[in-house]
C-alpha cells in the first residue's frame, strides 16, 4: 500500500471505526433488549416494532438535517470559514428543535389512530399506542444529540459520541431489565418499561455531549458573533441542500412504513418476524454505516478545497471497501440465522418466517450499504441533494411499495418473499446512482 494510499486508509478508520463501533454497540444493546421484549411475546414484539417504525419517521428527519449540517461544516472546515460553521451549526440545531415538537403532539394526541394502520389487532394496536407516547419523549433530546454528534465527528473527534452512546446503551440495556422484569422494587412494565429506559437513556446521551461541547468552543471561537445568514451563505442555497434531503428521507422512511403495513396487515406473526430481524439489520449497516459518514466528511472536505480529481478517487475507495464488508457480513448472517432464532421465546411458526427473512436480507444486504455509501455519503458531500432525493423516490415508491402490495395482497406470498421482492428497489437505486455518480454532476463546492 502506498504512503498516500496508507495515510487514506488510516483517516478512514479514524472516522469510520469510531461511528461504527457506536452504531454497533447500540444495536447490539438492542438486541439484548429484543430479547428480554422477546420474553413477553409475539404481540409485545410486534407491537414495540410498530412503533419504533413510526417513530423511525422523526429520527430520520432529523438525521437528514444532522447530514445537511455535517455537508455544510465539513466542507467550511476545508475552507477554514469558522463563521459560517458556526451559523450552520445553531441553524441546523434550531430546525431540528423546531420539528420535534409536532411529531411529539401527534404521538401524544393520536397513538391508537396511528397504530391503528399498521395492525388491526387490538391487543398489538394496545401495547403500541402506550410505547409510542413514551417514546416521543425521547424526541428533543436526540435532535440536540444528533447535531452536537455531528459538529463532533466532523472536528474528527468521533471517539466522543461513541462515549456518549456507550454510556446511553449500558444506561439503557440496565434500565430496560429493571423496568420490564420488575427488579430492585420497580413493578414489571413489560413493553412501558423499555419505552421509559429509552428515554432516560437518551437524555443521559445528550447531558454528556452537551457538556463537552461546552467545554470545546474550538470551532467557533469566542467572539464570532453572527446571524444564521449572511452574504457568505443565503438562505435560497441553504433550502436548495435541505429541502431535497428532507424530502427524500420524509418520503424514504414513510415507504418503510408502508412496508411495515403491509407486513402488520398479513399478520402478528408477520408483523414480529420482521421485528426481530432488526437488530440484525443493525449491527450489519451499524458495522459499515462508518464508511458512509467517513465518506460524506472525507469527500466534503475535498470537494470545498475544490480537489475534485481526489475526491471521486476517494469515492470510488469507499465503495469498494463497503462491498468487501458488506459480503463478508451477508455471508456470516447465513451461516447464524438458524442460531440466532432460537434466542427468542416465540411460536415456531414466527422463529421459521424470520429465518427465512434473514436469509432474503443476506442477499440484499450488500445493494444496501452501495446505497448507504453512495446515496447517504458520497452523492450528498458537494450538497447536489436532489440527486439522492430522485433517486430514492423512483426506487421506494415506484418500486418498492407497489411490488411489496402486490406480493403480499394480490398474490397473497409468504412473509420472506413479499420482503425479497419488494427491496429489490434497492437494486433499482443502485443502477441509477451509479449513473449519477459516473457523471459527477454531484461535485460541488460550496460558495
Amino acid at each position: 500500500m502506498s504512503e498516500n494510499n496508507s495515510t487514506f486508509f488510516n483517516t478512514v478508520l479514524k472516522l469510520a471505526v469510531p461511528v461504527a463501533l457506536q452504531s454497533m454497540l447500540q444495536s447490539s444493546f438492542s438486541l439484548i433488549d429484543q430479547i428480554m421484549i422477546g420474553q413477553l411475546g409475539s404481540t409485545s414484539i410486534a407491537g414495540v416494532g410498530f412503533a419504533g417504525k413510526f417513530s423511525s419517521i422523526y429520527n430520520v428527519v432529523i438525521a437528514a438535517i444532522g447530514a445537511v449540517a455535517g455537508i455544510m461544516i465539513s466542507q467550511y472546515i476545508g475552507q477554514k470559514n469558522r463563521k459560517e460553521i458556526r451559523r450552520s451549526f445553531v441553524l441546523n440545531s434550531s430546525i431540528g428543535v423546531v420539528i420535534a415538537v409536532p411529531f411529539f403532539v401527534l404521538c401524544v394526541m393520536a397513538p391508537n389512530k396511528i397504530m391503528g394502520l399498521y395492525t388491526l389487532d387490538a391487543p398489538t394496536r394496545s401495547v403500541a399506542s402506550e410505547y409510542l407516547m413514551i417514546i416521543s419523549l425521547t424526541f428533543l433530546p436526540v435532535a440536540l444529540a444528533t447535531m452536537l454528534s455531528t459538529l463532533f465527528r466532523c472536528m474528527e473527534n468521533a471517539t466522543l459520541p461513541l462515549i456518549a452512546s456507550i454510556v446511553a446503551t449500558l444506561v439503557n440495556t440496565g434500565l430496560n431489565y429493571i423496568f420490564i422484569f420488575g427488579k430492585i422494587g420497580f413493578k414489571p412494565m413489560g413493553s412501558k418499561g423499555v419505552a421509559l429506559a429509552t428515554v432516560i437513556a437518551q437524555i443521559v446521551n445528550l447531558l454528556i455531549m452537551f457538556i463537552a461541547f461546552i467545554k470545546c468552543d474550538k470551532p467557533f471561537g469566542k467572539d464570532d458573533k453572527s446571524e444564521f445568514f449572511g452574504e457568505g451563505f443565503g438562505i435560497r442555497r441553504y433550502a436548495c441542500i435541505l429541502m431535497p434531503m428532507l424530502i427524500c428521507e420524509f418520503m424514504w422512511s414513510v415507504g418503510e412504513n408502508a412496508y411495515a403495513i403491509i407486513y402488520g396487515r398479513i399478520g402478528t406473526k408477520a408483523g414480529a418476524a420482521m421485528t426481530l430481524i432488526n437488530p440484525v439489520q443493525g449491527l450489519m449497516i451499524g458495522a459499515l454505516c462508518g464508511l458512509s459518514q467517513a465518506a460524506s466528511i472525507i469527500i466534503g472536505k475535498k470537494l470545498g478545497n475544490k480537489d475534485y480529481d481526489e475526491a471521486y478517487s476517494a469515492s470510488k475507495k469507499f465503495m469498494l471497501y463497503g462491498l468487501i464488508g458488506s459480503v463478508i457480513l451477508s455471508t456470516v448472517i447465513f451461516v447464524i440465522s438458524p442460531l440466532y432464532v432460537n434466542i427468542y421465546n416465540v411460536e415456531e411458526e414466527v422463529k421459521m418466517m424470520t429465518k427465512h427473512v434473514l436469509i432474503a436480507y443476506a442477499v440484499i444486504a450488500p445493494f444496501k450499504v452501495e446505497n448507504m455509501i453512495l446515496g447517504g455519503g458520497i452523492l450528498r458531500s458537494g450538497g447536489e441533494t436532489k440527486y439522492v432525493m430522485i433517486v430514492d423516490l423512483l426506487g421506494t415508491w415506484l418500486v418498492g411499495v407497489p411490488a411489496g402490495f402486490l406480493a403480499a395482497f394480490i398474490m397473497k406470498l409468504p412473509i420472506h418473499y413479499v420482503y425479497f421482492i419488494l427491496s429489490l428497489e434497492e437494486c433499482v437505486r443502485f443502477i441509477i446512482s451509479c449513473l449519477f455518480f459516473i457523471k459527477r454532476k454531484w461535485m460541488v463546492t460550496l460558495e
